[in-house]
């Protein structure tokens, strides 16, 4: 994937991580200073908690923020115990996460600005999906499945889906006038058209 990159702009980072019966998944999205979206979504092949999804989610993110030389960032996640963990705000008792802290704190040097913000689940629910998308899909490793691109249609396909009409130089209400007017369907009607 290729980005182009505005180093003192602030971009944003949203993370989410899932783990279930299932399996485990992370999902991120990189949100350019225009608004542009770079999503992404992981299976994670091996036992973790939630909380160790999260900081995975996290970590992967901002070593691509890093690579494409991102200076700015704000950093949102939807887990307070992981948020206030990084914010120096909670301690970190869990040996599990002890080294993910770590991880983070190592990777926040290499940028000139970089906050850690609490964002609830219903304003986090892009890369919630992601997240659990990943954590419940069978994977083959074999496989590349390219990024996910998602539309937001206004209305319904069947109003796109008009077909093109032969071009005379009757307005578009020809049929209708004629009916009003000669009480006539047109030819190619059928019972159900009238």
């Amino acid at each position: 994937m290729c980005i182009a990159t505005t180093k003192d702009s602030p971009w944003k980072l949203n993370f989410d991580g899932a783990s279930n019966a299932v399996g485990n998944g992370i999902g991120a999205v990189l949100v350019s200073p225009n608004g542009d979206h770079y999503p992404f979504t992981c299976k994670l092949d091996f036992d973790c908690t939630n909380n160790m999804a999260e900081y995975e989610a996290c970590i992967m993110r901002l070593q691509a923020a890093i690579e494409r030389g991102i200076k700015t960032l704000k950093v949102y996640g939807d887990s307070a115990l992981v948020i206030y963990q990084l914010r120096g705000e909670w301690e970190t008792r869990d040996p599990k996460l002890i080294n993910y802290r770590k991880i983070v704190l190592g990777l926040r040097k290499e940028f000139n600005d970089i906050t850690f913000n609490y964002l609830p689940r219903d304003e986090n629910q892009m890369v919630d999906a992601l997240a659990t998308l990943a954590s419940m899909i069978k994977a083959n490793k074999e496989e590349e499945m390219r990024p996910i691109q998602i539309s937001v249609y206004e209305a319904p396909a069947h109003c796109c889906n008009i077909e093109k009409e032969e071009k005379d130089d009757n307005p578009w209400y020809q049929d209708i006038l004629r009916y009003v007017r000669d009480h006539k369907y047109p030819e190619q009607a059928n019972e159900n058209d009238k």
